[in-house]
């Protein structure tokens, strides 16, 4: 009788993160539903807007303890970015619990601002968790595509059973769902390979390292873009529900940009054998900026329908472009803590990009919200550009690899 070894079926290091990932991508469909559900979808527009607005506020708050408080307690310890992720899932799974009974109270966003902390938290750590499960170097990029494909279709798969557990009953039961999911995440997470040693705190050469310029200019690129989706999408939310919409439309525009972020991770990595990354950051910047004026000028369904598909998709291929920048022109030995830090960044534009349509929701109508995105992509965009050839870095094809050093090739014997 032929008995297999039990270690075949184990998962591999990143195996482990990508299902942790997936488990609590799904908890946060889930949960984002709910909190849809119960301040907007049921309220009116005004009461809605107040209580949105309300919500994005509480979120920057939770940056101020990730990055000074938690950043540092992972360096510390060779566990500690997977224990944090953890945490964040079983902490989550305790809130959404606690929140299936509060949803009509003023404790609903306490209890928010919780699971805003406790999200951010995971994001940064299962960000500098990719570097630790990975072979080598050279898988950093395709780790991140991967982890983002995962993450849309988590997302997706999350999504449309609340979306119909909001409908049948109401958002109690996809808040149920969600404290189920991140249970699970957080059992998953426990499993997750740590560190081989612990992370030596950031010195100001290692901060110097990371202000490459190619680096830092993207940072900022995809900052904006990031900032945009935030835009986008609580325009669009707003906007629908001010005109009276019915419930499908919106979940047209949703499966649009959840396709176009699918689109985005899977045409990308191809895209980038033949052009830079620059190229890739630089024209998803424009592009988006293109549809965005176009739709602008159509402003009805169709046209939220169309910059919503191609910002999602113009996001997922330039964050995959950054991390392949990131991985090419950084420092070896700080590229787990760049991308941790950029993530935060990121979150944190497309945060403060939400609040302006929330804001100024009075102000802006859908052809003018469409508008001033195609304005801001294009001036990203083209300072981006501008940027690079002001150094002499601009270049739209990808260079090929110089040929190997001879030297380099030995193994420092005789």
């Amino acid at each position: 009788m032929v008995t297999r070894d039990p270690r075949t079926y184990e998962l591999n290091p990143f195996g482990r993160l990508a299902i942790a990932h997936a488990a609590s991508s799904v908890g946060d469909a889930c949960l984002t539903v709910s909190l849809a559900g119960s301040i907007f979808f049921t309220q009116s527009v005004g009461q809605s807007r107040t209580q949105v607005l309300l919500y994005l506020l509480l979120t920057l708050a939770p940056f101020s303890i990730v990055a000074p408080v938690i950043g540092p307690a992972l360096d510390r310890s060779r566990a500690g970015r997977r224990t944090l992720m953890a945490v964040g899932c079983f902490g989550r799974a305790v809130v959404c619990f606690l929140m299936i009974s509060q949803l009509d109270t003023v404790l609903l966003f306490p209890l928010a601002f919780v699971a805003l902390v406790l999200s951010k938290g995971h994001a940064v750590a299962k960000s500098s968790l990719v570097p630790t499960v990975v072979r080598d170097d050279a898988e950093l990029v395709e780790a991140n595509s991967r982890l983002s494909l995962i993450g849309v279709i988590a997302s997706v798969v999350g999504g449309l059973p609340a979306a119909g557990a909001v409908a049948i009953f109401d958002a109690r039961a996809s808040l149920f769902m969600a404290s189920m999911m991140f249970a699970v995440a957080g059992f998953l997470a426990v499993r997750i390979r740590a560190a081989s040693r612990p992370t030596a705190p950031e010195t100001v050469e290692e901060r110097a390292e990371l202000a490459i310029p190619s680096v830092v200019f993207a940072g900022t690129a995809m900052a904006v873009m990031r900032g945009c989706v935030g835009f986008l999408t609580f325009l669009l939310a707003f906007l629908l529900k001010q005109r009276g919409e019915p419930a499908w439309v919106f979940g047209v525009v949703l499966a649009a940009s959840a396709t176009g972020g699918f689109v985005g991770v899977i045409v990308t990595p191809r895209v980038r054998r033949a052009l830079r990354e620059e190229s890739i950051l630089a024209a998803s910047l424009l592009v988006a900026a293109v549809v965005a004026l176009l739709a602008a000028r159509d402003g009805g369904t169709l046209g939220a329908v169309a910059i919503g598909f191609t910002v999602a998709a113009c996001s997922a291929a330039g964050r995959i472009a950054f991390d392949s920048l990131v991985h090419r022109d950084g420092p070896e030995h700080l590229r787990g803590r760049a991308f941790a830090r950029f993530e935060t960044r990121f979150q944190l534009s497309w945060v403060a990009g939400a609040l302006i349509p929330v804001a100024l929701l009075n102000v802006l109508d859908r052809r003018w919200g469409f508008f001033v995105l195609a304005l801001t992509l294009f001036f990203a965009g083209l300072s981006y550009v501008a940027g690079l050839r002001s150094r002499g870095e601009w270049s739209p094809e990808r260079r090929a690899s110089p040929p190997p050093n001879p030297h380099e090739l030995t193994d420092g014997t005789d």
